[in-house]
């Protein structure tokens, strides 16, 4: 078994703007620094415990893009480890959307804004993705990293959209329709994988956020809604 702590990177300008940000580099806003600095502190703390349990992260491994770096740097204080850069846990590629709020994209490209509105989890917009492609490089990712480092405690520092497909998998729920799961910024989530299954143990903890302004969420559900559409169980 090989035990992930799962780690969004902090609010950057665009999170805050509900733009795309997909693969750009768009690097931590004021608050995403303080947010990191708020995980240092939490981490510190949980180091402890962890030592208690004789369960002390061995590996700290971040995505390449520079707001999961800039997440991580702080945690790397705390826990000692370099960290380590993986292209394989970057943010799902929205192609022609990055850069861009959901209004513009409706006003500009209207045809590939219902076909994203489809969560069709084998349809992309130009230059994008698919969601069955992401999902696939996230899960190898993990995988790689639960053998490479079997019997470890890792630290990982990734993006909102591989934390949706962690929860999907886990729950074994269907790759199209909306997100359903909370993935605040900065936020915590264990997850144990464990003869090739992921099991998650703790979820969205934001505690140590608890008195911050409020974040922003892009609710995918909430956009299906607005066009008079539900889904239920992922399945339209």
């Amino acid at each position: 078994m090989t035990d992930f702590l799962l780690i969004r990177h902090g609010e950057t300008a665009w999170n805050r703007e509900l733009r795309f940000q997909g693969q750009l580099d768009v690097p931590l806003n004021h608050m995403g620094l303080q947010q990191a600095q708020r995980l240092k502190i939490r981490m510190a703390q949980v180091l402890g415990e962890w030592q208690v349990q004789g369960r002390l992260p061995t590996r700290l491994i971040s995505s390449d893009l520079q707001r999961a770096q800039q997440t991580a740097q702080p945690v790397a204080e705390v826990l000692g480890h370099p960290c380590i850069l993986n292209a394989g846990l970057r943010e799902q590629c929205y192609g022609m959307f990055e850069g861009m709020r959901s209004p513009d994209i409706q006003a500009q490209h209207p045809e590939a804004w219902q076909r994203w509105l489809a969560f069709d989890a084998d349809v992309a917009v130009a230059g994008a993705e698919t969601t069955r492609a992401f999902h696939t490089r996230v899960m190898m990712a993990l995988q790689d990293l639960a053998l490479q480092y079997a019997g470890e405690h890792v630290v990982v520092v990734t993006h909102g959209g591989v934390l949706d497909m962690v929860w999907r998998h886990a729950q074994a729920l269907s790759l199209n329709g909306p997100r359903v799961c909370d993935i605040p910024n900065a936020g915590l989530n264990q997850v144990a994988w464990h003869d090739g299954a992921l099991h998650i143990q703790v979820w969205a903890d934001a505690a140590h956020l608890a008195d911050l302004p409020e974040q922003p969420v892009y609710s995918q559900k909430r956009l299906l809604d607005a066009r008079g559409q539900t889904y239920v169980s992922g399945v339209a």
